[in-house]
Protein backbone atom coordinates (compact mmCIF):
# COMPACT_ATOMS: atom_id res chain seq x y z
CA UNK A 1 0.00 0.00 0.00
CA UNK A 2 2.70 2.43 0.93
CA UNK A 3 4.62 1.84 -2.61
CA UNK A 4 1.07 2.70 -4.25
CA UNK A 5 0.45 6.04 -2.13
CA UNK A 6 4.07 6.72 -2.98
CA UNK A 7 4.34 6.41 -6.55
CA UNK A 8 0.56 7.12 -7.64
CA UNK A 9 0.07 10.48 -5.25
CA UNK A 10 3.03 11.78 -6.15
CA UNK A 11 3.23 10.62 -9.80
CA UNK A 12 -0.39 12.17 -10.57
CA UNK A 13 0.38 15.09 -8.74
CA UNK A 14 3.38 15.98 -10.63
CA UNK A 15 1.49 14.78 -13.87
CA UNK A 16 -1.19 17.56 -12.84
CA UNK A 17 0.76 20.27 -11.71
CA UNK A 18 3.11 20.25 -15.05
CA UNK A 19 -0.41 20.67 -17.24
CA UNK A 20 -0.75 24.46 -17.31
CA UNK A 21 -3.53 26.08 -14.72
CA UNK A 22 -5.41 22.53 -13.72
CA UNK A 23 -3.53 21.92 -10.85
CA UNK A 24 -4.84 23.85 -8.15
CA UNK A 25 -8.08 23.68 -9.93
CA UNK A 26 -8.17 19.95 -9.30
CA UNK A 27 -6.99 20.26 -5.37
CA UNK A 28 -9.27 22.72 -4.91
CA UNK A 29 -12.40 20.71 -6.04
CA UNK A 30 -11.21 17.20 -4.17
CA UNK A 31 -10.83 19.15 -0.61
CA UNK A 32 -14.09 20.82 -1.14
CA UNK A 33 -15.56 18.06 -1.85
CA UNK A 34 -13.89 16.58 0.91
CA UNK A 35 -14.96 19.19 3.27
CA UNK A 36 -18.94 19.31 2.54
CA UNK A 37 -20.39 17.29 -0.05
CA UNK A 38 -21.33 13.40 0.83
CA UNK A 39 -19.85 12.20 -2.03
CA UNK A 40 -16.27 13.24 -1.13
CA UNK A 41 -15.87 11.28 2.12
CA UNK A 42 -13.29 8.78 0.60
CA UNK A 43 -10.95 11.73 -1.04
CA UNK A 44 -7.77 11.46 0.11
CA UNK A 45 -7.36 15.13 2.01
CA UNK A 46 -4.72 14.83 4.38
CA UNK A 47 -2.80 12.61 2.28
CA UNK A 48 -3.20 14.57 -1.25
CA UNK A 49 -2.17 18.23 0.98
CA UNK A 50 0.78 16.64 2.80
CA UNK A 51 2.13 15.24 -0.59
CA UNK A 52 1.32 18.63 -2.28
CA UNK A 53 3.57 20.06 0.58
CA UNK A 54 6.63 17.50 -0.55
CA UNK A 55 6.23 18.76 -4.36
CA UNK A 56 6.34 22.66 -3.06
CA UNK A 57 9.77 21.68 -1.38
CA UNK A 58 11.33 20.44 -4.62
CA UNK A 59 10.12 23.82 -6.49
CA UNK A 60 7.19 21.79 -8.68
CA UNK A 61 4.03 24.16 -7.14
CA UNK A 62 3.86 27.47 -4.97
CA UNK A 63 3.18 26.46 -1.38
CA UNK A 64 1.74 29.56 -0.53
CA UNK A 65 -0.48 29.49 -3.51
CA UNK A 66 -1.49 26.19 -2.35
CA UNK A 67 -2.76 27.01 1.07
CA UNK A 68 -4.64 29.84 -0.08
CA UNK A 69 -6.35 27.57 -2.13
CA UNK A 70 -6.90 25.01 0.25
CA UNK A 71 -8.33 27.32 2.85
CA UNK A 72 -10.76 28.59 0.76
CA UNK A 73 -11.68 25.16 -0.94
CA UNK A 74 -12.15 24.15 3.22
CA UNK A 75 -14.14 26.95 4.23
CA UNK A 76 -16.72 27.18 1.55
CA UNK A 77 -17.02 23.20 1.44
CA UNK A 78 -17.36 23.13 4.76
CA UNK A 79 -20.30 26.21 4.52
CA UNK A 80 -22.02 24.21 1.88
CA UNK A 81 -22.01 21.19 3.92
CA UNK A 82 -23.42 23.29 6.79
CA UNK A 83 -26.59 24.73 4.85
CA UNK A 84 -27.30 21.13 2.76
CA UNK A 85 -27.72 19.59 6.52
CA UNK A 86 -29.90 23.11 8.03
CA UNK A 87 -32.03 22.71 4.87
CA UNK A 88 -32.26 18.94 4.30
CA UNK A 89 -31.71 17.80 7.27
CA UNK A 90 -35.06 18.66 9.81
CA UNK A 91 -37.18 17.68 6.39
CA UNK A 92 -35.80 14.21 6.56
CA UNK A 93 -36.65 14.45 10.24
CA UNK A 94 -39.79 15.16 9.91
CA UNK A 95 -40.65 11.52 8.59
CA UNK A 96 -41.98 9.12 10.72
CA UNK A 97 -39.12 7.55 12.33
CA UNK A 98 -37.20 4.15 11.24
CA UNK A 99 -34.03 2.59 11.61
CA UNK A 100 -32.33 5.00 9.73
CA UNK A 101 -33.81 8.40 11.16
CA UNK A 102 -34.90 8.81 14.06
CA UNK A 103 -36.25 12.05 15.63
CA UNK A 104 -34.51 11.38 19.02
CA UNK A 105 -30.95 11.25 17.06
CA UNK A 106 -31.61 14.62 15.48
CA UNK A 107 -32.45 16.01 19.34
CA UNK A 108 -28.57 14.74 20.43
CA UNK A 109 -27.06 15.93 17.43
CA UNK A 110 -28.47 19.19 18.64
CA UNK A 111 -27.65 18.51 22.19
CA UNK A 112 -24.33 18.08 20.80
CA UNK A 113 -23.81 20.64 19.09
CA UNK A 114 -25.08 23.62 22.02
CA UNK A 115 -22.34 21.65 24.11
CA UNK A 116 -19.28 20.56 22.00
CA UNK A 117 -20.00 22.20 18.49
CA UNK A 118 -16.84 24.98 18.51
CA UNK A 119 -14.39 22.13 19.17
CA UNK A 120 -16.04 19.45 16.88
CA UNK A 121 -15.66 21.67 13.65
CA UNK A 122 -12.41 22.42 14.79
CA UNK A 123 -11.20 18.62 15.84
CA UNK A 124 -13.07 17.26 13.15
CA UNK A 125 -10.61 19.10 10.11
CA UNK A 126 -8.35 16.63 10.80
CA UNK A 127 -9.90 13.42 11.07
CA UNK A 128 -11.10 11.58 7.32
CA UNK A 129 -14.22 10.84 7.43
CA UNK A 130 -15.47 12.62 10.38
CA UNK A 131 -14.92 15.77 8.15
CA UNK A 132 -17.14 15.29 5.45
CA UNK A 133 -19.64 14.74 7.74
CA UNK A 134 -19.64 16.98 11.08
CA UNK A 135 -20.85 20.62 8.84
CA UNK A 136 -23.41 18.46 7.55
CA UNK A 137 -24.42 17.10 10.71
CA UNK A 138 -23.59 21.08 12.58
CA UNK A 139 -26.53 21.67 10.21
CA UNK A 140 -28.89 19.20 11.03
CA UNK A 141 -28.74 19.70 14.59
CA UNK A 142 -28.96 24.15 14.04
CA UNK A 143 -25.88 24.92 15.28
CA UNK A 144 -25.59 28.63 15.20
CA UNK A 145 -24.18 29.83 11.86
CA UNK A 146 -22.24 32.54 13.40
CA UNK A 147 -20.88 30.35 15.58
CA UNK A 148 -20.17 27.36 13.03
CA UNK A 149 -18.26 29.77 10.65
CA UNK A 150 -16.02 31.51 13.42
CA UNK A 151 -14.48 27.92 14.21
CA UNK A 152 -15.04 26.85 10.58
CA UNK A 153 -12.62 29.44 9.25
CA UNK A 154 -10.33 28.75 12.29
CA UNK A 155 -9.97 25.07 11.51
CA UNK A 156 -9.88 25.36 7.76
CA UNK A 157 -6.99 27.38 8.13
CA UNK A 158 -5.17 25.48 10.65
CA UNK A 159 -5.16 22.76 8.57
CA UNK A 160 -4.83 24.22 5.43
CA UNK A 161 -1.70 25.95 7.15
CA UNK A 162 -0.27 23.49 9.20
CA UNK A 163 -0.17 19.85 6.83
CA UNK A 164 1.24 20.72 3.33
CA UNK A 165 3.77 23.08 5.85
CA UNK A 166 4.60 19.58 7.31
CA UNK A 167 5.24 17.99 4.36
CA UNK A 168 7.19 21.21 3.04
CA UNK A 169 9.51 20.92 6.18
CA UNK A 170 10.01 17.34 6.42
CA UNK A 171 11.13 16.58 3.06
CA UNK A 172 13.64 19.29 2.72
CA UNK A 173 15.50 18.39 6.20
CA UNK A 174 14.94 14.50 6.28
CA UNK A 175 16.57 12.73 3.28
CA UNK A 176 13.90 10.44 1.82
CA UNK A 177 11.05 10.94 3.65
CA UNK A 178 8.86 10.44 0.56
CA UNK A 179 9.68 6.95 0.95
CA UNK A 180 7.68 7.05 4.15
CA UNK A 181 4.86 8.65 3.08
CA UNK A 182 2.34 6.39 4.38
CA UNK A 183 3.24 6.27 7.89
CA UNK A 184 3.46 9.94 8.10
CA UNK A 185 0.14 10.36 6.65
CA UNK A 186 -1.44 7.48 9.43
CA UNK A 187 0.52 9.15 12.16
CA UNK A 188 -0.96 12.53 11.45
CA UNK A 189 -4.61 11.09 11.31
CA UNK A 190 -3.89 9.61 14.72
CA UNK A 191 -2.18 12.18 16.44
CA UNK A 192 -5.03 14.85 14.99
CA UNK A 193 -7.96 11.85 16.69
CA UNK A 194 -6.29 12.03 19.66
CA UNK A 195 -8.27 15.51 20.71
CA UNK A 196 -11.26 13.87 20.33
CA UNK A 197 -10.58 10.39 21.51
CA UNK A 198 -10.07 12.23 24.61
CA UNK A 199 -13.26 14.40 24.60
CA UNK A 200 -15.25 11.86 23.55
CA UNK A 201 -13.97 9.76 27.20
CA UNK A 202 -14.54 13.03 29.14
CA UNK A 203 -17.88 13.09 27.99
CA UNK A 204 -19.13 9.39 28.79
CA UNK A 205 -16.79 9.86 32.20
CA UNK A 206 -19.40 13.42 33.02
CA UNK A 207 -22.40 11.14 32.51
Amino acid sequence: MEAILHIDLIGILKTIFNTAGIGYIIIFGIIFAESGLLIGFFLPGDSLLFTAGLLASQGIISLWILIVVVIVAAISGDTVGYWFGHKVGPMIFKREDSRIFKKENLMRAEKFYERHGAKTIVLARFIPFIRTFAPIVAGVGNMKYRTFLIYNIAGGIVWAVSVPIAGYYLFRYIPNIDKYLLPIILLIIVISAIPAILEFIRSKKKK
